[in-house]
């Protein structure tokens, strides 16, 4: 009997739901990410710091990206989703990176954004 519930849940774990980052773009948003700081952060230095450097906004300067402005500002409030929801669909003047950055590279530069306001790190 063991040996039988063994063989079940093994194969019972080849039909388990995609990897997070295999989501679509919308059901990443909705739930949180668990996205890699360090690497969100190359990523945001090649892909959002030309408008975004230092946690600014060349374009809307009071909507910057420190905890204030996000909790302001952003759709949904100052947290990892909301960011993942914003970058993936853009808003206004930003671009969607929906189609450009896959859902893990997204969910870093989330987890990233989010590190950087709740810490005041971004004059650092």
């Amino acid at each position: 009997m063991k040996l039988s519930l063994s063989l079940l849940v093994a194969g019972a774990a080849a039909f388990q739901a995609p990897s997070h980052s295999a989501r679509a773009p919308t059901e990443l948003a909705a739930t949180k990410s668990q996205g890699d700081v360090e690497s969100g952060a190359t990523i945001f230095a090649g892909n959002c710091a030309a408008c975004h450097a230092g946690g600014n906004n060349v374009i809307a300067a009071e909507k910057t990206l420190r905890k204030e402005a996000l909790d302001s500002y952003l759709t949904g409030g100052r947290k990892e989703s909301s960011v993942v929801t914003q970058v993936t669909n853009g808003k206004n003047a930003m671009p969607a990176f929906g189609g450009r950055l896959s859902d893990e590279e997204i969910g870093d530069v989330a987890a990233y954004v989010i590190d950087q306001a709740n810490g005041d790190k971004w004059d650092e």
